[in-house]
């Protein structure tokens, strides 16, 4: 609806746009707009009667609020006890797990890149809260689990069909502490039934969840900005699965992504909406009526805490390397792939005569660039899942990407994207790069690996991505360096996209081990042009059932 403020000699009238309603107060003699207060001017006189009748329709009458309450937000708490993790969190991140700690139903609001998901991690193993339950959007659930069992000894398991009703059991063994799923998969695996009346709107309580929701002591929510509508079965579900749990903690870095409603839902997740008054003091008071530093002081003394990177940049590292498992859609493409190779890596191997080895190592470069292409676009939907949560969280984003088809994908999925590719003439390479790094709307840019990867500034952005991987390091290095260089105020977030369980994950391991082979000789990553290939073939002969 909208707020109406009551001055000495009428009424200041505020809303979104309403054509109509916009007509009726123009109707009125000696009203005006006001456009220093994006309102409406009514006069008393005039308009008193148009005033009852709005109020009557819903405006919250500003004038009947209590004055806006709030004080001086208090310093993070610190962490005080020993928390058993295989990493040392930074500083900053420390104090994050010790509020997280402290108040236990938290919304973890730090920007992309600070660590929301260690944490929370830590925050889960501090309480002892297991099992718990993660649900993340699908194309984290991997990196989920490997962070899990990164920072901690617990054994984390993706939920799957196989263990869709024993995977209690695997709990109650002792075997798994944690189980993580996607919010397309809530109902599959913990709702019974729906029983919504024919015509009715679905409501929580027409819900009917399994028992085995009860067995979870914890529950992190990963992009929570996802449940911001709560009419959605989503929200809905993970409401229900929260519901009296103790230890609850959602992460967003954009929980408020168009307006204070935003925050009602995920409020109601953690059960903390009333705290704030319940949902109609929260709609009269907070949206629209613009008392922003009331709840924000309520917010940040209760359940939520967020920094930016500028905030904590003298502790974070110049470059930071994140690597982002997929489940690859072409997995039966990759699996024909990676046989036709297995045959000419046994020929490759026993031939004796170095003509023909000579011969059979160039037709198995061939097949392992089949299989890393086969990889890249297997990666695609799960990297335009990533994209539109960097995007959504305003953020520039740097993709870089070797196949012409890999990148139409991603010009097809973002439209509005620049480009740097090898097609592209040197003016619309040069149009690209001033638009990328002076244009604030324009959030991403697809580059080609060899067009993009060196002489150009992309500063505007401090995150850069892989979807495929070159066979230099040191091209990785200087596709890196177009946001890490003079001008770069940030710490430079570089996610490395590898599909599981695929050639990707070999070329990677060796891609870090040159780098530090380069590291510990010259001191510097940077100078290493040592070709990966030769380790790649001895990997896959190693590791490929021939």
């Amino acid at each position: 609806m909208g707020t109406i403020t009551t001055l000495p000699n009428g009424f200041l009238v505020s809303f979104e746009y309403d054509r109509a309603l916009t007509y009726r107060i123009k109707a009125i003699k000696g009203s005006s707009y006001d456009r220093s207060a994006k309102a409406w001017l009514v006069p008393a006189d005039t308009g008193s009667e148009l005033i009852g009748m709005l109020v009557a329709e819903g405006f919250t009458d500003l004038s009947a609020m209590s004055p806006e309450e709030y004080g001086e937000i208090p310093e993070m708490p610190q962490l005080t006890f020993p928390i058993n993790l295989k990493v040392t969190p930074y500083d900053f991140q420390k104090e994050g797990i010790a509020f997280s700690v402290q108040n236990r139903r938290t919304l973890i609001g730090d920007e992309p890149g600070l660590g929301k998901t260690i944490q929370a991690i830590a925050s889960v193993v501090a309480l002892n809260a297991f099992p718990c339950l993660v649900i993340c959007p699908s194309s984290l659930k991997i990196n989920w689990k490997e962070e899990w069992e990164k920072f901690t000894d617990e054994k984390a398991e993706v939920l799957t069909d196989g263990i869709k009703n024993t995977w209690p059991y695997f709990y109650s063994a002792g075997l798994v502490n944690v189980f993580i799923t996607n919010y397309e998969s809530l109902k599959k695996y913990f709702v019974r039934d729906i029983r919504t009346p024919k015509g009715a709107k679905m409501k929580l309580s027409d819900i009917v969840f399994t028992g085995n929701i009860e067995h979870f002591k914890s529950v992190i929510v990963d992009e929570s900005h996802r449940v911001k509508e709560p009419k959605t079965l989503q929200s809905k579900l993970v409401k229900g699965i929260a519901h009296n749990k103790k230890v609850i903690y959602l992460l967003s870095g954009t929980p408020v992504v168009n307006k204070e409603k935003d925050l009602i839902s995920q409020l109601a997740i953690l059960d903390r909406l009333g705290e704030f008054g319940g949902l109609k003091t929260f709609n009269d008071r907070y949206c629209g009526a613009k008392y922003y530093r009331e709840l924000h002081y309520k917010l940040r003394t209760t359940c939520f805490f967020s920094r930016k990177k500028s905030e904590v940049l003298t502790q974070l590292p110049a470059k930071v390397r994140q690597i982002v498992k997929c489940n690859i859609t072409t997995l039966e493409e990759y699996k024909d792939a990676l046989a036709d190779l297995a045959q000419y890596l046994v020929q490759y191997r026993n031939a004796t005569d170095e003509q023909v080895k000579k011969s059979l190592k160039g037709e198995v470069m061939v097949r392992i660039g089949v299989l890393k292409n086969v990889s890249a676009r297997g990666k695609v939907a799960d990297v335009v899942d990533y994209v539109n949560d960097i995007v959504e969280a305003e953020e520039k984003l740097i993709l870089f990407c070797h196949l012409h088809e890999v990148a139409n994908a991603l010009k097809e999925a973002f439209p509005d994207a620049l480009t740097i590719l090898g097609s592209d003439s040197s003016a619309e390479r040069d149009y690209a790069v001033k638009s990328f790094q002076n244009d604030p709307s324009k959030k991403v840019i697809i580059c080609s690996i060899k067009a993009a990867g060196v002489g150009l500034t992309l500063t505007a952005s401090s995150r850069v991505a892989f979807i495929e991987l070159p066979w230099h390091p040191a091209d990785c290095i200087q596709c890196e360096d177009r946001a890490h260089r003079i001008g770069q105020v940030d710490s430079v977030q570089c996610t490395y996209f590898l599909g599981k369980d695929t050639i990707d994950e070999w070329i990677y391991s060796v891609i870090q081990e040159k780098w530090k082979i380069s590291e510990a000789i010259t001191g510097n990553t940077d100078d290493t042009e040592i070709s990966v290939m030769d380790s790649i073939i001895e990997l896959m002969q190693t590791n490929i059932n021939l």
